[in-house]
């Protein structure tokens, strides 16, 4: 073993029922390296991190750890022998205090008896140690998905850990967040602490990471170190063959885009204490993307137009026809479909089979007595898993056994099986890799061709200026702004979310 080498896996394999997940892997970590681990979904990336962290077994391999052979059989075994895990969703207890999940197991006790005012006392210390502004005795489940990610990487800073894996660790978080965290992994990194960094921004492995490690459908590609890595190189390394820039997906329907018959139109609508009254109309065959910082109010607006919450105020009409929209029941049965931005609480149905993911929504719409039929079930499923190239071992699958971005194919095949005339797509591409990414991209862009109308919310404005059309953007819960043509440009879009714009409501 090197000197500075903390942690090693060789030869690691793991084998699921009709699936090889991991095939003799090998990884190493050393002391005060970033070390990024990169791969499409399903290339085994977030296998290997479970079979470290000890929620797999694995079949075969070993594992070291400052030179001594170490197997954890369960995640707090791993804690036990300081590896601290952040995964890509937030596992932490909602009904809980930002406090209780920041200790939970292991709080400050006196007489036996938890310590309130210790472990109040510590968390605020931590908290305001890493610029995260939030009360220890707020309850998690009022914090945003940004401040709960906060909470999630504080706790595993707090435990000292020699080895802290992070997985999507900033798909939540906005441009400041990020920076907030990169500068915490810089500070671990000169303590001597190794990162395990998993992400899909390249742009972020480049601007943080020492070397990455490539794995592609469960086996090694190669360690390789940042600089000496060009970015088309190691795309071409993740897919494993030539892949031609993303740019070029918007090159195939610039100029097609026509303004079509209006689908829905929201005039007035608002929702007390999260979007202030906004009017806007999304179009057949168009992409309309919902811009604007974390918290601008993208996903209030269009939550407010699909009933998710109820709205206080305006009207909903849908193909000029006034409709009411109490409820997402009633906004399915006009013809929309919702793909949410958390899909792990508010998407998946975990426990339930991917075959059953898929045709959920459409049984919803047609009610309790109209049963589908075990063959139709089936057939439906079978064609998305075939369209959307779905990696499974089989439609019966639970869904919480497949990979972040294989679970977010099978909530676009639940809603594209409704035949929607208006799509809401929240985040659908958060945390899943860059193949994945660009085949959503292109089926977004081939609904639009269909004549479907789309609201599409990303985090990532060269994305939306690739797949939309036009542009609405959002500040502080209002509407400030729509760019269309040759005003789409991203740095339109900064000055407008900055305010150097008037609104045009």
């Amino acid at each position: 073993m090197a000197q500075n080498e903390i942690l090693t896996m060789k030869g690691i394999t793991k084998t699921f029922p009709g699936v090889k997940a991991l095939s003799n892997v090998d990884f190493k970590l050393c002391k005060g390296d970033i070390h990024a681990l990169m791969g499409e979904n399903g290339a085994g990336k977030s296998t290997l991190i479970k079979v470290l962290t000890g929620i797999y077994p694995f079949d075969a391999g070993e594992i070291t750890m400052d030179g001594r052979p170490m197997v954890n059989r369960s995640p707090q075994d791993a804690q036990n022998n300081g590896i601290s895990t952040v995964y890509q969703e937030v596992n932490l207890c909602p009904n809980l205090t930002v406090a209780e999940n920041l200790f939970i197991g292991r709080e400050p006790r006196k007489l036996g008896m938890i310590n309130w005012s210790e472990m109040n006392a510590r968390s605020r210390k931590l908290l305001q140690s890493l610029d995260i502004e939030v009360t220890p005795t707020t309850l998690l489940d009022e914090c945003s998905i940004a401040i709960q990610q906060m909470i999630a990487i504080a706790r595993a800073v707090d435990m000292e850990c020699k080895v802290l894996i992070l997985d999507e660790p900033t798909s939540s978080l906005d441009e400041d967040e990020v920076e907030k965290l990169f500068v915490l992994m810089k500070k671990l990194k000169a303590k001597g602490v190794g990162i395990i960094f998993v992400t899909h921004f390249l742009e972020q492995v480049y601007e943080v990471c020492d070397k990455i490690t490539v794995l592609r459908n469960g086996e090694l590609v190669g360690e390789y170190d940042v600089e000496n890595l060009p970015r088309v190189q190691l795309v071409a390394k993740m897919m494993g063959k030539d892949f031609d820039d993303l740019a070029d997906i918007k090159s195939e329907r610039i100029g097609s885009v026509k303004e079509g018959e209006s689908v829905i139109e929201a005039k007035g609508i608002s929702h007390h204490g999260t979007i202030k009254p906004f009017d806007m109309i999304f179009n057949k065959g168009e992409v309309v993307g919902l811009t604007g910082l974390l918290g601008s109010g993208r996903s209030e607006m269009v939550r407010s137009i699909y009933g998710a919450d109820k709205a206080d105020s305006g009207e909903i009409r849908v193909f000029g026809k006034k409709v009411k929209i109490n409820t997402p029941l009633d906004a399915m049965k006009a013809g929309m479909a919702y793909l949410p931005e958390d899909r792990k609480k508010d998407g998946i149905l975990a426990d339930l089979s991917v075959r059953e993911n898929i045709i959920i929504a459409l049984q919803a719409k047609r009610g309790m007595f109209h049963p589908m039929k075990r063959k139709e079930m089936e057939d439906a499923a079978t064609n998305f898993i075939n369209l959307l190239q779905i990696k499974t071992a089989s439609m019966e699958t639970p869904i919480k056994s497949l990979s972040g971005g294989n679970q977010q194919k099978v909530i676009l095949g639940r809603w594209l099986l409704t035949n929607p005339r208006f799509l809401i797509l929240d985040e659908p591409t958060r945390g899943i890799d860059i193949g994945t990414k660009t085949e959503i991209q292109k089926l977004v862009l081939r609904l639009a061709d269909e004549g479907k109308s789309i609201a599409f919310i990303s985090s990532e404005v060269e994305e939306m200026l690739r797949t939309c059309s036009r542009m609405a953007v959002l500040r502080d819960g209002k509407k400030v702004g729509e760019i269309e043509g040759d005003d789409l440009t991203q740095e339109k879009i900064m000055e407008t979310i900055a305010g150097g714009e008037k609104s045009n409501e």
